[in-house]
């Protein structure tokens, strides 16, 4: 019975300390890498929403820091997010029997370019892109609007850490 009782606790104690490096964000990073910056992200989308690359910036910035033991910088960061906002574009995606839209989409894309100064072979520049459905009798203004910026900045600032920091 003793040894069992042993057997558990050695059991039990590899497995914890087995599981001490795992991140369920699926990030790890190099120890020399311990700052971050965000830099502006230029709206050259041909729809303009004012403010929309500063909540961007903001979104992203809050995430990482969330999501690491990162600190932001303004300067010399060791990973260095910038780029632009390339679309902002409402469009129907299904019509009614009458030709008007029944649903409209929301569709926010970004260009980023990723420099890590310690890993070269990190780098890259993607476009990301997601979206958001609404009824075509809503305006978007207001808390809609809002509440659909917000959806879609949660996926693409997370779709841009997976890319530069998770290794999936």
């Amino acid at each position: 019975m003793k040894l069992n009782k042993y057997i558990l606790i050695f059991v039990t104690v590899l497995t914890i300390f087995g599981c001490g490096a795992y991140s369920f964000s699926g990030i790890s990073l190099p120890p020399e890498t311990t700052t971050f910056q965000v830099n502006y992200f230029q709206n050259n989308a041909p729809l303009i929403e004012p403010g929309l690359e500063r909540d961007f910036k903001v979104a992203l910035e809050d995430l990482i820091q969330n999501q690491t033991n990162l600190s932001l910088v303004t300067s010399n960061g060791d990973l260095v997010y910038e780029g632009e906002i390339t679309e902002y574009r409402i469009s129907p995606t299904t019509a009614t029997a009458d030709n008007t839209a029944a649903q409209n989409r929301l569709t926010i894309a970004v260009k980023v370019h990723f420099y890590d100064k310690n890993d070269d072979e990190a780098e890259f520049d993607q476009r990301f892109s997601f979206y958001y459905d609404y009824a075509g009798s809503a305006q978007l203004v207001g808390g809609q609007k809002d509440t659909a910026i917000a959806e879609i900045f949660e996926r693409l600032t997370q779709d841009v850490i997976n890319a530069s920091l998770a290794k999936w």
